[in-house]
């Protein structure tokens, strides 16, 4: 009888450190916004591509992309950027117009990051990875 009793208590007790578990891990993801727009209209003399709907979910569901691919802070060569950490838009640190020390102009940092990462995963048997035309990511 005891052992019945501290059978259910065990499994009673995995159950809410399990659910727990779920409860902040579901918070700390519901400051994430499922898309953005990577837009980057401020600063353009003119807008010469439409801007890019980004989905956080298809990134790193579907692709296993972590947070630390697009987020960074550059020390001394070397990304510190943790998850949880604040993210910064893109243009605080890269200028619309030219490169500035080590950051790159905003435009190429976008097509280094994003279009380096999708040759990447083609590369590596994800067929539908966007690599070969603007409106792959583009979309009009």
């Amino acid at each position: 009888m005891k052992n019945r009793f501290f059978n259910l208590m065990l499994v009673a007790l995995v159950a809410v450190i399990f659910g727990s578990v779920g409860v902040l891990t579901a918070e700390d993801c519901a400051d994430v916004p499922e898309e953005i727009m990577i837009d980057n209209k401020d600063g353009y003399e003119r807008a010469r591509q439409v801007p890019v709907e980004l989905t956080h979910t298809k990134h790193v569901e579907d692709y296993g992309a972590s947070c630390e691919d697009c987020h960074h802070v550059y020390e001394d060569g070397k990304n510190v950027w943790e998850e949880g950490d604040p993210v910064h838009k893109c243009s605080e640190c890269h200028d619309h117009n030219e490169d500035q020390g080590n950051a790159k102009k905003l435009q190429t940092a976008f097509h280094s990051n994003c279009k380096d990462c999708h040759k990447e995963a083609f590369d590596e048997g994800n067929k539908n990875a966007p690599v070969r035309k603007c409106t792959e990511c583009h979309k009009r």
